[in-house]
């Protein structure tokens, strides 16, 4: 069985665990709609993606 040759500090523990939180996602405003959207992804209310139409618009 493995045994750890000293103790781990709480810091040190702390400092290997601080990349493990999860990272809110990030939304930005539509330039044409002005609807919030997420970075590369298909605006739903108007349908479009990179400028072109790519879903039937809402009438929502």
């Amino acid at each position: 069985m493995a045994v750890p040759k000293s103790k781990i500090t709480r810091s040190r523990r702390g400092m290997r665990r601080s990349h493990d939180k999860l990272a809110a996602p990030a939304f930005i405003e539509d330039k044409k709609s002005g609807n919030l959207r997420r970075n590369h992804h298909i605006d739903l209310k108007s349908g479009l993606y990179n400028g072109r139409q790519v879903l039937e618009p809402t009438d929502e």
